[in-house]
């Protein structure tokens, strides 16, 4: 395992390089350097060549890569051409915080929905309830979240009055203090809409997958044995049917975490939160180009290295499988 992982490791050097240099290539070859789109409204040529000059765009494309790699291995993305006098750093990490928070959130909900749905339907796989969760679970899942926000943003902020109609005010959690003197965390009212409507998509497909995977193994040689030792029909489904149909979740859980920095376009546009998912639309809308690297940076890192981190838990949960082998085999 540790040689494949030193590997593994030796490679995400080499896969960042190539895709962040064709995205950096893109961005200085696309339409409007970043000099231009930084400079608004002022179109004076001279003015403008002698920017691209200070700044080093005059240079060869390698070279200016070679200028930014050697910022982006410390972290350093640049300037924004958009926020004039912040860093992308400066920018980019406290909006990846309250979307880290919101996406930390609704992963709890969808999975803490969505694995005991799944065992449930395949518990009651031979009546009405089944094909009822299923149906429910596949119409929430086919809404699309652009749909669903604005009823949502109707019934409980503008008829009902009891949410905020978007924005973002503090963290997850405002203290309520009873009596003045014991303090209980609740969570703040701006985190209710945009958790539901970045859950309500997400548990049926984990309620789905795991209820396939428990009804294969629910019939399986040491389930019947141990349904033969005279244990409760939870106790075989939660101590012996979950683990063994924990393989494809694993998957699930690891590309989700990569989703949660991203964040959820449509939620953070119309909901006004300033999380990472909004910056980085209003990012490509502007066509700050940095800000877009520096992105694409940080999640295709953070895509490689779960991917690992999955392919490493897979020999952990079934030791059958070995590393470097494929997993369907």
């Amino acid at each position: 395992m540790l040689e494949y992982t030193i590997k593994r490791l030796l490679w995400i050097p080499v896969i960042i390089l190539a895709v962040t240099f064709f995205t950096f290539l893109i961005g200085r070859l696309g339409p409007g350097d970043p000099i231009s789109v930084a400079a608004g409204q002022i179109r004076d040529p001279q003015l403008l060549a002698e920017v691209r000059i200070e700044k080093g765009f005059d240079k060869p494309i390698t070279i200016q890569y070679y200028k930014w790699l050697k910022g982006a291995v410390r972290a350093d993305f640049g300037d924004s051409y958009i926020y004039q006098g912040y860093t992308i750093s400066e920018l980019i990490f406290p909006k990846m915080l309250v979307s880290a928070q919101l996406g930390f959130l609704a992963l709890i909900v969808v999975f803490g929905l969505g694995i005991p749905l799944g065992l449930l339907a395949a518990t009651l796989h031979n009546t009405w309830i089944d094909p009822f969760i299923v149906s429910t679970l596949l119409f929430f899942r086919a809404v699309p979240v652009i749909v669903i926000i604005p009823p949502l943003l109707w019934l409980f902020a503008v008829h009902w009055n009891l949410l905020p109609v978007g924005g973002w005010e503090g963290g997850l959690f405002n203290i309520y203090w009873l009596f003045d003197i014991i303090a209980i965390p609740i969570l703040n009212p701006h985190v209710y809409l945009p958790v539901f409507a970045l859950s309500i998509g997400g548990f049926g497909g984990v309620a789905r997958l795991v209820r396939i995977t428990a009804l294969e193994v629910k019939d399986e040689p040491f389930i019947i044995t141990a349904r033969s030792k005279g244990l409760s029909e939870s106790r075989v489904m939660y101590s012996h049917i979950l683990p063994n149909s924990l393989l494809p979740l694993i998957t699930v859980i690891g590309f989700a975490l990569v989703g949660i920095l991203e964040g959820a376009f449509f939620v953070e546009v119309l909901l006004g939160i300033p999380g990472i998912g909004r910056f980085t639309f209003e990012a490509v809308k502007s066509r700050d180009y940095d800000v877009i690297l520096a992105m694409t940076v940080i999640l295709s890192t953070m895509f490689i290295v779960i991917n690992l981190i999955v392919e490493l838990l897979y020999t952990k949960i079934d030791p059958r499988i070995q590393l470097g082998e494929d997993i369907g085999q």
